[in-house]
């Protein structure tokens, strides 16, 4: 998966050299046209810990709906919705039905009040991108108390299941990393992964304060499509054994990350954050 810009139709952009005569004139050239987000509700703040139902329609730079997403196996299709609080204190992880209209609606819960943004991660059937991402902002009701995130931790434990960093990386920006994982379950033996929306594991990346975004994932041996595409840098992430995650780190700039690292174990769905520190 590419972190790029909106698409933009082509626009041909005439400059032009003149000498100071006051009758020189340009051509007038209209703004590019971009993939939007519209029709989105709801347009009201909403209330936590209570299911919420969201719903937009993806708009081309033709002004028609996009109705013609990537199908298939593995994780890189159709559309991932992510919901993350302003502060990294809370995610929301969805991917959607699409209707065939190019509706897309879903009820979501949040589980804590604030400022929220959510990022619409579309993988289009076709046209020159893999991918693309739109965003939002979504106010929940209620007091909101920021968090400071954490310092690096080895280890986090979610539900009684337990995720631990062999060891803590040394990550650089635009540079393809990893991070192995133990995750036993909670009378300490390794887990079974089982597949959730196309991958044993999401690993969801967010930054500190801009809210910078990456995604990438983790398969099963010999999955296709499941590598994850910076620029001309690629990361594939793996599993070799039971509750084994090789986790590919790939984020574009500097900083402090938050990692919303998500399997299934089960019926459980298992979501652990872990500050991480990239350098230029």
């Amino acid at each position: 998966m590419r972190k790029s810009l909106f698409a933009v139709v082509a626009v041909l952009l005439l400059a032009g050299c003149g000498g100071g005569s006051s009758s020189t004139s340009f051509p007038t050239v209209g703004a590019a046209r971009t993939f939007e987000i519209v029709d989105f509700e709801p347009s009201a703040p909403v209330p936590a810990g209570k299911p919420t139902k969201v719903s937009f329609v993806i708009r081309q730079p033709n002004g028609q709906p996009m109705t013609s997403f990537k199908r298939g196996p593995g994780p890189h299709t159709g559309v991932h919705l992510i919901y993350v609080r302003r502060d990294l204190g809370a995610i929301v992880h969805r991917h959607p039905p699409i209707a065939a209209d190019g509706t897309i609606s879903d009820n979501v819960t949040f589980p804590e009040p604030g400022p929220y943004k959510l990022v619409v991660d579309a993988y289009p059937a076709t046209g020159p991108q893999t991918n693309f991402q739109l965003s939002h902002s979504l106010q929940v009701a209620g007091e909101y108390e920021p968090v400071t995130l954490p310092p690096t931790q080895k280890s986090v434990v979610v539900d009684g299941y337990r995720f631990t960093m062999n060891k803590v990386p040394s990550l650089r920006a635009i540079q393809a990393g990893f991070i192995d994982f133990d995750v036993t379950d909670p009378n300490g033996k390794p887990v079974r992964f089982t597949p959730y929306y196309g991958a044993l594991a999401h690993a969801i990346f967010f930054r500190k304060g801009t809210l910078d975004y990456f995604h990438t994932h983790v398969c099963s041996a010999g999955a296709a499509g499941c590598t994850s595409t910076l620029g001309a840098t690629k990361v594939t992430g793996s599993s070799d054994a039971p509750g084994r995650l090789s986790v590919g780190v790939l984020v574009p700039v500097a900083g402090t990350w938050r990692l919303f690292l998500q399997t299934r174990v089960g019926d459980h769905i298992l979501t652990a954050p872990f500050t991480l520190t990239v350098r230029p």
